[in-house]
């Protein structure tokens, strides 16, 4: 004897079969004005920029593989027209970035010496061997910490007492700075007002930094590709501020990366932060 179903029943199964019949997504990709955009979209534009930004969350996998395979996929369109650069290398430590790209120093050798960050090993090995294995400049960009601090303890003038060797690795000084842009309110506002005009500062003498060695090491017919934490290139401020003080003609494209609980619906937060917005799932796990 057969049984009849009731419909509601059968109703709930088809729902149940719809749902976990969709494919899980990684992230999703939008343009500045929430447009659905793609992978092949994103990498035709970037083969374009003279510089690109690309706002990483610092903790977040999948920032870092897109970090990796947008640059392979670079390698393959610009060959040897292409620069690497990173916030997560301190300048004065080029000699030694340099001497690890040409063989001469081993992995080891180089975290010894080096200050690389605690997530080096998985999230930016491979984008620094990526640049070994194509004979590809890799260029160390932000402010040794150490100066960074004087001015946030010190305030901006203590950089005037440096030597002039040390000063080769810090932007000129004095440095542009415009205490109303947004980027430098927010972290101001963030913190409570503490370190007042010093955080700020100091926040900028980093942007401006990194300006100046990726300006330094920019070629004509090349892109140039940074890695930065996306505070440091959201809404056209910050490093590319700095960018469009010395050359307002650069093609600049930015990246922003962020968590949301829908990639499949634009973020209304994101819109107008970066050229282009990548989604990924709060529930991302971290890489540290």
């Amino acid at each position: 004897m057969f049984k009849i179903i009731p419909y509601s029943i059968v109703l709930c199964f088809a729902v149940i079969s719809m749902s976990f019949s969709s494919d899980k997504q990684a992230y999703s990709i939008y343009e500045i004005n929430g447009k659905v955009s793609n992978y092949t979209r994103l990498l035709e534009r970037l083969n374009e920029a003279d510089i690109i930004l690309f706002g990483e969350l610092h903790n977040n996998p999948i920032a870092h593989w897109l970090e990796y395979e947008i640059t392979a996929d670079l390698v393959e369109f610009k060959k040897q027209n292409l620069i690497l650069g990173a916030e997560m290398f301190e300048s004065d430590d080029q000699l030694i970035l340099n001497e690890y790209l040409n063989g001469f120093i081993s992995d080891k050798t180089f975290k010894d010496e080096a200050k690389d960050w605690p997530n080096y090993t998985t999230d930016y090995k491979p984008l620094l061997d990526l640049a070994k294995n194509n004979k590809l400049e890799f260029i160390a960009t932000n402010i040794p910490r150490r100066y960074a601090n004087m001015v946030f303890n010190r305030g901006i003038k203590s950089l005037d007492s440096i030597s002039d060797e040390a000063k080769q690795w810090i932007c000129p000084l004095p440095f542009a700075y415009d205490s109303n842009l947004a980027c430098y309110k927010e972290i101001s506002k963030a913190t409570g007002g503490h370190g007042g005009e010093n955080l700020k500062l100091s926040q900028a003498s980093k942007d401006a930094t990194m300006a100046h060695f990726i300006l330094n090491h920019f070629k004509t017919d090349y892109t140039f590709i940074h890695y930065n934490g996306s505070y440091h290139s959201n809404n056209y401020e910050s490093i590319v501020w700095y960018l469009r003080q010395s050359n307002p003609n650069l093609d600049i494209v930015t990246i922003n990366t962020i968590e949301s609980d829908s990639i499949e619906y634009f973020s209304t937060r994101a819109k107008g932060s970066a050229d282009y917005i990548i989604q990924i799932p709060s529930s991302m796990t971290k890489t540290y």
